[in-house]
């Protein structure tokens, strides 16, 4: 106690030089998203898309922030006057990075406005190049490779780029795609599709310019991160880790680009990423399509990284042989799962199917903090637009198509879906009668409640069983 009262004024001494600290990197973070030229560059990118924020308190890597608290509705930004409220609301957690999502959406007023396919308006294609800072001389190569093909396939003038941080996102604009393409397929799959077909039409040079990385902690990358809640950072948002600004010009630029331009004391940035020019891109977008058939056809699937490491596999051996891949593991568990609370099984397996191709949608987006409470409501059924219908599985959400398989996209997950993607990739590791009755009997092992919540089913049943679950003796 007493060496407590003796060293009280040096305690109090270092968390006031700490705070100080802390609240002078806070103000001048504050003060630069308060610039007129950062919040204008923001609010308009950022406008019919889902916002998130990283902030610097919350813990490691501080929090991933895409909901109001409030209402539970998506954060977003019809205007500066937006823009001020998001900033205010949380401006105690310090935000430090801002993004916007890859969709842009006709209206974001509830939390389902975000599960609604039908719901986005417009993808726009972006090509993720990361590399290390000190080589980032090599991400502007390898989007000088990317420009090269757009260029090819006639699409130059709705170009620009972004300097992510520690790397370089090429942006196509997204109206540079027109309606009457848009009528005929899905923006989604129109987004993907194009940064896929690209990629693979340069791959072969993008990996010489990988082979001269001399980084062994972060090589070059280029990928295709295109998917259905994916953000990329905002024009003129910090980087949440590296005292950058996300700057944008436009490809005739890009031989005099240097990170001086990302100076958050002395910013270049070209306005004209709005530039474009409608149907510039329409035979790309329906070439693309063709090829390669679309996000939804795609979902659940390892999209194209270009690095010199090969993709990991979700196949994978372990110390003790093979074990299923977590796609699988999800599937079955919420097989089980809809079946014990339910009884029925060939619901069951379209369920599962549905819930591990829902969540491979979210497994790139790392940690997301939900401000906002989900009720726990009995099973009930609600009828929403063109005929589709929601189920909501204790607290959970799903839709299901007009005779009733669940359903994403335009695609129903049907029991012989479940069957080819499921059962015969388990059954090269163990039988799936065996595999399904041990999940059955560990579900069954855990309380209704559990069960019924989607994130605690997601925390406490999946989560610590997904690596090791089926697993060859």
């Amino acid at each position: 106690m007493e060496n407590a009262v003796k060293y009280k004024p040096f305690i109090q001494l270092f968390y006031q030089i700490l705070l100080g600290v802390i609240f002078l990197k806070f103000a001048e973070i504050l003060n630069y998203y308060r610039r007129e030229e950062v919040k204008r560059e923001i609010s308009d990118y950022c406008i019919g898309r889902w916002v998130a924020i990283n902030t610097m308190w919350g813990g490691r890597g501080g929090l991933f922030i895409r909901y109001w608290r409030r209402n539970g509705s998506p954060l977003h930004v019809n205007s500066i006057e937006d823009y001020d409220k998001i900033l205010n609301r949380f401006r105690g957690l310090i935000p430090r990075t801002i993004y916007g999502s890859v969709n842009i959406y006709s209206k974001l007023s509830s939390p389902e406005d975000v599960e609604i396919e039908s719901n986005i308006k417009s993808s726009t294609p972006i090509w993720d190049v990361d590399c290390d800072l000190k080589e980032w001389a090599k991400s502007i190569e390898a989007a000088k490779i990317i420009l090269e093909a757009l260029a090819n396939e006639g699409v130059e003038k709705s170009v620009y780029l972004v300097w992510s941080g520690r790397g370089v996102h090429v942006h196509m604009h997204e109206s540079a795609v027109s309606g009457d393409v848009l009528q005929k397929h899905h923006p989604l799959d129109i987004a993907y599709s194009i940064v896929e077909y690209i990629l693979r039409r340069c791959e072969d040079k993008l990996i010489k310019i990988a082979k001269t990385s001399k980084s062994v902690e972060r090589p070059l990358t280029v990928e295709n991160n295109i998917d259905l809640k994916r953000v990329f950072t905002a024009p003129l948002s910090l980087h949440k880790s590296v005292d950058l600004a996300a700057v944008c010009f436009k490809p005739e630029e890009i031989d005099d680009f240097t990170l001086e331009w990302a100076s958050i004391d002395n910013l270049k940035h070209n306005r004209n990423w709005r530039v474009y020019i409608r149907g510039e891109a329409d035979e790309l977008a329906l070439k693309a399509i063709e090829n390669i058939g679309g996000y939804f056809k795609r979902v659940g699937e390892i999209r194209r990284r270009v690095a010199l490491k090969k993709v990991e596999k979700k196949h994978v051996r372990t110390l003790k042989g093979k074990r299923v891949g977590r796609f699988q593991i999800m599937a079955l568990l919420q097989a089980a799962r809809y079946y014990v609370l339910t009884g029925n099984l060939e619901k069951a397996k379209s369920f599962g199917l549905n819930r591990a191709i829902f969540y491979a949608w979210a497994k790139y987006h790392g940690r997301e903090r939900r401000y906002r409470r989900t009720p726990s409501k009995p099973s009930t059924l609600k009828t929403v637009e063109e005929g589709r219908r929601i189920v909501e599985i204790g607290n959970e959400p799903v839709f299901t198509s007009p005779n009733g398989w669940f359903i994403i996209g335009n695609a129903e997950q049907l029991p012989a879906d479940y069957d080819r993607e499921i059962v015969k990739k388990i059954e090269k590791i163990i039988p799936y009668e065996q595999a399904w009755k041990k999940a059955l009997n560990y579900i069954k092992s855990f309380p209704l409640k559990i069960l019924k919540d989607q994130q605690k089913f997601f925390n406490e049943v999946y989560k610590p069983v997904r690596d090791r679950f089926l697993v060859e003796e």
